[in-house]
């Protein structure tokens, strides 16, 4: 636990009942002491039998060291659920006996007929006592509607929707759009008071002139700004595409890629490595790690969630970022770029996370190319699974992208090849370690669901601008 800032200390009152619930500790840091007292009593000489023995009390202090870390029970008792059964006559009966595997058991063991008993996971998410007033009517912030509530989601959306009026096309929708919405105007202009942000503007719009279609993590690699600014900055400059070949990208506005054929090289490649007795080795052998696991789960009431930093209106005028304490030690213009792997697939390198968003232009790889390039000229149709290329082009890129990294691990690490064995036709254990499935990284509508925001995969930011 010491060794995780983020975790807090569990005490068990009852530590050999597995259905106890703890009381946990925060974190704090101290500056104190560590003391050795010790209290010695010295017997005087009786000079008298008359008079009455005083002893002489003395203490000796030494500091052993210095404590820089205390953990601090604040928090309540959690309810505590015990493996009890009661009966027809309201006795109470323990089951330990019954539900706990001390040791290796026979079979008669778990076909024993007992009663149902399934603990709850969790009781409270928090342990320290909070005032919640009851309203009739809950008081929204501005610019707050109501969501559309239908049969199939009767629970609807619980917080308002963030004001940075990004604009979200779908791939069926007939038009696009050819300007900003107005609040995105002003919330722009409300925070572009420095000339570091306007320069930012300038070089951003030169990028959608070079090219009319970006991905967030291409534009955070070909220039710096802190990525708050940039969350305001794109709606300002283009629009967001949430389904089709162009899903998750930025496309400026007035540009429409469904009518121009030249925009096949814009489109999206969902790639993720791939794994398994059919390539040859398994998750763990991976050179590039996943980003979680499943393994490690810690229940709500366990993690002690840092506070965030709320970024005002004052901050982006001030040139947030842009002035920081670290501004000796990083140049300006280069402190919030990224790497040119972070958004390019070079031949010869490994991919920085198992999933990664790839436009087809980025795919530096003349055999790749080839396969897209395939159809030049007589494009005559553009689909919303495949955009303007030839069906199944996703899938061959998919298959020569991964036959290349199996022979770069092949040549880093040959010894996963050497006992390799494959299975039956169509009983391969395929594993896309990637983290999040392309679903996660959509938007919060129907079939989008949120990113968790980290830089591990070249996500959407739908959650940014709604």
């Amino acid at each position: 636990i010491y060794s995780d800032p983020a975790k807090r200390l569990e005490l068990y009152f009852r530590p050999k009942d597995p259905y106890c619930h703890p009381v946990c500790a925060n974190r704090f840091p101290t500056s104190t002491m560590l003391l050795k007292v010790k209290r010695i009593k010295k017997k005087k000489k009786q000079l008298d039998s008359e008079e009455q023995m005083q002893p002489e009390i003395q203490f000796e202090m030494e500091i052993l060291g210095i404590v820089t870390t205390a953990y601090k029970f604040q928090g309540m008792s959690d309810f505590q659920y015990l493996a009890m059964h009661s009966g027809p006559d309201g006795k109470q009966t323990s089951m330990y006996d019954k539900v706990l595997m001390l040791k290796p058991e026979k079979e008669e063991f778990f076909n024993r007929e007992l009663p149902l008993y399934i603990p709850p996971p969790i009781f409270s998410r928090l342990d320290t006592p909070v005032d919640y007033f009851y309203r009739p009517d809950i008081q929204h912030r501005e610019g707050y509607n109501n969501p559309q509530v239908s049969g199939e989601n009767l629970i609807g959306l619980s917080r308002a929707r963030r004001p940075h009026n990004a604009i979200f096309v779908n791939f069926d929708d007939e038009e696009i759009p050819s300007k900003p919405l107005d609040a995105a105007v002003q919330t722009w202009k409300k925070v572009c008071t420095n000339p570091v942000d306007r320069k930012v503007e300038e070089e951003l719009r030169k990028l959608f002139e070079v090219r009319p279609v970006w991905s967030r993590n291409a534009v955070k690699a070909n220039i710096s700004v802190h990525p708050d600014k940039l969350k305001l900055l794109l709606p300002y400059l283009a629009y967001y595409m949430l389904t089709g070949p162009w899903r998750s990208l930025w496309v400026r506005f007035g540009y429409d890629p469904r009518k121009h054929p030249e925009a096949k090289m814009y489109q999206v490649l969902d790639f993720r490595i791939r794994c398994g007795m059919k390539y040859g080795y398994t998750p763990n052998d991976m050179p590039v790690k996943a980003k979680r696991s499943t393994y490690n789960y810690s229940l709500p009431i366990t993690v002690k969630k840092q506070a965030s930093h709320t970024v005002s209106v004052h901050d982006l005028k001030q040139g947030l970022g842009t002035l920081g304490a670290d501004g000796a030690k990083k140049p300006v213009s280069s402190r919030y770029k990224l790497k040119d792997s972070m958004y390019v697939f070079r031949e010869g390198d490994l991919p920085p996370y198992r999933q990664m968003f790839y436009q087809l232009c980025d795919l530096n790889v003349e055999s790749l190319q080839k396969i897209i390039h395939r159809n030049d000229g007589t494009e005559s149709e553009c689909t919303e699974r495949d955009g303007w290329c030839l069906p199944k082009t996703t899938d061959e890129l998919r298959d020569t992208m991964s036959l290349m990294i199996k022979q770069i691990i092949r040549s880093t690490r040959p010894a996963l090849f050497s006992n390799t064995t494959s299975t039956e036709d169509g009983k391969e254990q395929l594993a896309y370690e990637s983290g999040e499935d392309e679903d996660d990284e959509e938007e919060e509508e129907e079939d989008f669901k949120p990113s968790d925001g980290s830089e591990n995969e070249m996500e959407t930011e739908i959650l940014d601008y709604v």
